[in-house]
């Protein structure tokens, strides 16, 4: 399996990470340390990764587009709704997959 879509949920010490193939199926859900987490990335096939935008996200993005992959920001508005009925990294990744 290929990955294609990598969401990422940044936190001060610990990010998780939540890869997919191109059908929106599970590749590997996984926690990162932030001293590692630059190492997991460089590790992984150019991809798709998404992440809620924030301060410490554009330095990420700026990071991971230095590494060949494709960085998308979604507005704290639009993760908001995702958070509130419960739902999961799972059904931000489809939304990426649409575009």
């Amino acid at each position: 399996m290929q990955i294609s879509v990598v969401g990422i949920d940044l936190a001060k010490e610990v990010f998780q990470l939540h890869g997919a193939d191109e059908k929106g199926r599970e590749i590997f859900n996984k926690k990162v340390s932030r001293a590692k987490l630059l190492h997991e990335v460089a590790k992984l096939p150019r991809c798709l990764i998404g992440m809620e935008a924030c301060g410490g996200a554009h330095y990420w993005a700026r990071t991971f587009r230095e590494l060949g992959h494709e960085v998308r920001l979604v507005a704290p508005q639009f993760v908001k709704p995702y958070v509130k009925s419960n739902k999961t990294m799972h059904a931000m990744r489809k939304r990426f997959l649409k575009r």
